[in-house]
């Protein structure tokens, strides 16, 4: 059994030697029943249905969502966690907030939405062609807050993702949160339309999968190899002048432990730390420490204050490098 293996080992399998579905796992079938009911609940005779794939995704005229193959099992879930350092959809609230948005795309397609001039007129265009990166508006509320990264902002598509997500969430609450804002008028005008087409059947009701794992040759390596590219690249260089305000090269501290020591025991937490700061992925700001660390190390610096106060500059410069990062349109599309 593939689940026994050690790492090195089932980086070697491909995708398709898993055997991995929705039905076999549990955790999985439930929290994907879940989301049914939801939609039930709200009177819609809409049905999407759910595979296993390489990542989160619902392709363009398909009324169905697939799920990335590490939630289909708990070995799988342990390699990503060890591969990116976090599993996007591994807790329950992170996993259905996700299942929800995509469900949003996938019951656009069912109805075709989109292709509604009210749709237009709230989101914008649709065909719109996807940006590389976005350039959030951390502050604007003209769009709900559902996922991390102000994802609604990325394209009018994900604009209506995000909204319909809001909508369907129990609880959520919106009408009272979005009272005085912008983003309420495109969250009225969901509620206006899953009343109109409550109770009907979809326009389009294929079952089409794309890239279902039991068709993927690839091998689990050569996919993280690309995925950590992915998450890793096109980062900011951290100027020389920005560690030496941290730490110092002056003689009188040589007896302090070195900056670059000093940053790898803390490098777990500063991760942690600045990820929930700022809703980045834990792999690519592991990035940035790894270069700090390389670079302390080139410079021989050591530290030159307490510990405590060393930690937290260090998380406040990983934050606010990051936050300039995505203020300057580098933010990249993760959905």
């Amino acid at each position: 059994m593939w689940a026994r293996l050690p790492d090195d080992q089932l980086l070697d399998l491909r995708f398709c030697d898993l055997g991995l579905s929705v039905e076999k796992f549990p955790e999985l079938k439930r929290r994907v029943r879940r989301v049914r009911d939801e939609l039930q609940a709200k009177g819609m005779a809409f049905d999407p249905h759910f595979w296993v794939s390489d990542e989160w995704f619902t392709p363009d005229g398909v009324p169905g969502v697939a799920i990335p193959f590490y939630l289909a099992h708990p070995r799988l879930k342990k390699l990503e966690r060890k591969m990116m350092l976090e599993v996007e959809g591994g807790s329950e609230d992170w996993c259905m907030r996700i299942l929800r948005h995509e469900v949003g795309h996938a019951i656009d397609n069912a109805y075709r939405l989109h292709r509604r001039r009210k749709w237009r007129t709230h989101f914008g265009r649709f065909t719109d062609p996807y940006p590389d990166y976005y350039q959030p508006k951390p502050y604007s509320r003209s769009y709900v807050l559902h996922l991390d990264m102000w994802y609604a902002q990325a394209h009018p598509s994900e604009d209506f993702a995000e909204t319909f997500a809001v909508w369907l969430t129990p609880g959520s609450r919106w009408k009272s949160r979005y009272k005085t804002w912008p983003a309420m008028r495109k969250l009225e005008y969901v509620d206006e339309l899953m009343h109109e087409i409550a109770g009907k059947k979809p326009l389009v009701h294929n079952t089409r999968t794309i890239d279902p794992t039991g068709r993927l040759r690839t091998t689990l390596r050569e996919h993280y190899r690309v995925k950590r590219m992915r998450y890793g690249e096109e980062w900011p260089d951290f100027y020389d002048r920005d560690l030496r305000k941290l730490f110092s090269d002056d003689p009188r501290y040589r007896k302090s432990i070195t900056a670059a020591r000093f940053l790898g025991h803390a490098r777990p937490e500063l991760r942690r730390m600045v990820a929930r700061w700022t809703g980045a992925y834990q792999y690519t700001i592991d990035q940035v420490l790894i270069d700090m660390i390389d670079r302390c190390r080139e410079l021989q610096l050591r530290l030159a204050v307490s510990p405590e106060q060393a930690r937290m500059d260090a998380a406040l410069l990983v934050a606010v490098q990051t936050m300039n990062y995505l203020h300057e349109g580098h933010h990249r599309l993760a959905l």
